[in-house]
């Protein structure tokens, strides 16, 4: 347990805030970018509790400042998008990609009024799907070389949904290996349909035994962590009794993604990313290492789920999740259909907007959290001392050096998993070695 403090030094986001400090020194996604490909390239985003209007302009790029007006607070989510910027209806104010007003014609003939006006802007790229901005000081920080990022546009598949609680809960229900054997325990091992949990049904690898029949018979995973360049990297080890170990291996991307294994050939980088202290998204890049994704049927499968604009799940509190008794009988442990996602969603959201550390109390399992929290801690810690240099991935560490993370499902012979990990690592790196100059 912590005191309530230090769960608001964590949680909380805003300007001035000690974490929002932090996450405003790295690229946070955004949007989609589907969101924009509409005829009026225009969408709200709120993000760490700023409001900001997103948009495209005529020559194709991007925008992302302020949504109320400097001159009166009128929104400029609907301001007319002309002369590469916006303007606002209400007196006709114009703000070009920078946030600089370049336009004030209601004011007197050679005004230069608006040299003075100046919106909240910031920097924005776009990367395979997600449009990520930069809402820190000075430079931004390069982009690392991760896999979803390195891989060409046909090999990614980017989705988010709306979660209703804090982004610290939603992260670290992903560097949690432990709960996987209980809250996606799946009580029939054959496959009943093709759907996001379907990594949990599937046949472990080099071996019949079926995932869900291994997650049910082997609950306590030996959980180490170690600190890596760009974050922590999880590895969870279920031994069997036949010789062999489960080997799970999953990442913690400072300050606030994860990596982990959808499949042999696929993994997922999501990022956790708050829109106030109390409402977050999770944005995913679903990474192909083998054949291109279909990027319409994977859509099509996530707005089954899904409500837009706000792409709202429509299994929530309000409804229970869907909860049926009797599948929780037969079927699954929470009762809450074979959507996984659903599953964290109901963990996360079930602890409040913000969980209440003050009462929780952590086991040998949770070493994934732990570490983590001191890790956030230690960076609040170096910017309080004013050494932004010294938070992971700024601490000496090139970005566009760092690849992966590779996340991956493995069985190996209980002496060797280590060099079995390391085998199924090359073996990845193998195969998306030319990337690089597909993309270039």
């Amino acid at each position: 347990m912590i005191s309530q403090e230090l769960n608001e030094t964590l949680t909380k986001t805003g300007p001035e805030t000690a974490a929002g400090g932090v996450l405003r020194h790295y690229w946070q996604p955004a949007a989609l970018s589907d969101e924009l490909m509409t005829n009026r390239p225009v969408v709200p985003v709120k993000l760490l509790g700023e409001d900001l209007v997103l948009f495209r302009d005529t020559e194709g790029k991007l925008g992302l400042i302020g949504r109320a007006c400097p001159h009166r607070g009128a929104d400029l989510c609907y301001g007319r998008l002309e002369d590469n910027g916006l303007r606002c209806p209400f007196h006709g104010w114009h703000f070009n990609r920078d946030g600089q007003c370049v336009e004030q014609p209601a004011e007197p003939e050679g005004s230069r009024m608006h040299e003075n006006i100046r919106n909240v802007s910031y920097p924005v790229i776009e990367k395979n799907g997600i449009i990520f901005a930069y809402m820190g000081p000075g430079e931004p920080p390069e982009f690392p070389n991760f896999d979803c990022f390195r891989a060409p546009d046909t090999h990614v598949f980017a989705f988010k949904g709306l979660w209703e609680c804090n982004w610290l809960q939603a992260m670290e229900v992903g560097i949690d290996p432990a709960h996987a054997s209980f809250l996606h325990r799946f009580l029939q091992d054959e496959d009943p349909e093709d759907s996001y949990g379907k990594q949990f049904r599937d046949k472990a690898d080099k071996t019949d035994i079926p995932m869900t029949q291994l997650l049910r018979e082997y609950p306590r995973p030996d959980v180490s962590v170690e600190e890596t360049d760009y974050g922590l990297r999880l590895t969870a080890l279920r031994h069997m009794e036949n010789g062999q170990t489960h080997v799970r291996i999953t990442n913690q991307i400072f300050p606030e993604a994860i990596s982990i294994p959808m499949s042999r050939e696929m993994i997922i980088t999501q990022w956790h990313v708050p829109v106030d202290d109390e409402t977050c998204y999770w944005y995913s890049m679903f990474t192909s290492f083998d054949k291109p994704v279909d990027k319409k049927v994977m859509r099509e499968q996530r707005l089954k789920e899904h409500r837009l604009p706000d792409y709202a799940p429509l299994k929530n509190a309000r409804n229970n999740y869907g909860y049926n008794p009797d599948e929780q009988a037969n079927l699954t442990y929470t009762g809450m259909g074979l959507d996984i996602n659903v599953h964290d969603q109901w963990a996360v959201e079930s602890m409040g907007r913000v969980q209440d550390r003050t009462n929780e109390h952590l086991g040998k399992s949770d070493i994934g959290i732990i570490r983590y929290r001191r890790m956030l801690r230690a960076a609040i810690a170096s910017l309080e001392a004013g050494k932004p240099e010294e938070l992971p991935m700024h601490n000496g560490v090139k970005p566009s050096q760092v690849y992966g993370p590779i996340s991956n499902d493995t069985i190996a012979p209980s002496d060797d998993w280590q060099n079995s990990f390391t085998q199924s690592d090359q073996e990845r790196r193998e195969q998306c070695a030319g990337w690089d100059a597909t993309i270039a």
